[in-house]
């Protein structure tokens, strides 16, 4: 009797503590099967850029020129999705970003940066005097990266976005960079081009920046999938 109680007892123990693991792990959002391509690879219909410079097609990838500018998907606003990026640096390093949460319709360059997030295309931000809240993968100046993920050009990149209700998760090539709820801390302002501090709304526009002359960026894939709900 004593030993089918304490074999009771242990079987108890495994039982409460996988369910209290359970319930610590989050589980990740399910996806609906199929990746929506936003870019052809021939031409930019259902983009529109504002601002200075321009992004064109070129070999089958989106390049950028100039800037600083953004070219915006026009299909609506998105959310509850996972936004895959597929991108490559010219250089060993140049600057760029996917901007996300973007209020309305932008107008101009600047609207994004405050009023959305961005996140960041940048291995090397110390060379502008800038931290690791400014480096790939990042929401730019406001999340400290959990991993330094980035590949340096011309290797390719892969990032994956996902749009959770208030939640934001960024991985890049394969590992966790960015994991954000709307509300959760972060730092104050260190320079005055860096966006405005507040929440963003769960369902925004989507774009892609164009940073300056020096920056040279092209985007091989921007695709979509939905999550489940």
């Amino acid at each position: 009797m004593r030993f089918r109680v304490e074999r009771f007892q242990l079987l108890l123990i495994i039982m409460v503590t996988a369910a209290l693991i359970a319930d610590s792990v989050a589980p990740a959002p399910a996806q609906t099967g199929e990746w929506k391509q936003l870019f052809d690879g021939k031409d930019l219909v259902g983009w529109k850029h504002v601002g200075p410079g321009e992004m064109t097609v070129e070999d089958g990838l989106i390049r950028t020129h100039g800037g600083m500018g953004l070219l915006y998907w026009t299909g609506g606003k998105l959310g509850d999705c996972v936004l895959r990026v597929v991108f490559k640096m010219r250089d060993k390093n140049d600057n760029s970003g996917v901007y996300i949460r973007i209020p309305i319709e932008p107008r101009e360059a600047w609207m994004p940066v405050h009023y959305g997030y961005e996140v960041q295309i940048d291995n090397h931000p110390e060379t502008s005097q800038e931290d690791d809240y400014h480096i790939t993968g990042t929401l730019y100046s406001m999340t400290k990266p959990l991993a330094h993920a980035g590949k340096p050009g011309p290797e390719w990149n892969t990032m994956e976005i996902t749009l959770d209700g208030p939640h934001t998760t960024v991985v890049l090539n394969g590992v966790k960079v960015t994991e954000f709820t709307e509300g959760d801390p972060v730092p104050a302002k260190k320079f005055p081009f860096e966006p405005e501090r507040g929440p963003r709304p769960q369902e925004g526009y989507v774009g892609l920046q164009n940073h300056s002359e020096n920056d040279v960026v092209f985007f091989k894939e921007v695709a979509l999938k939905m999550l489940k709900k």
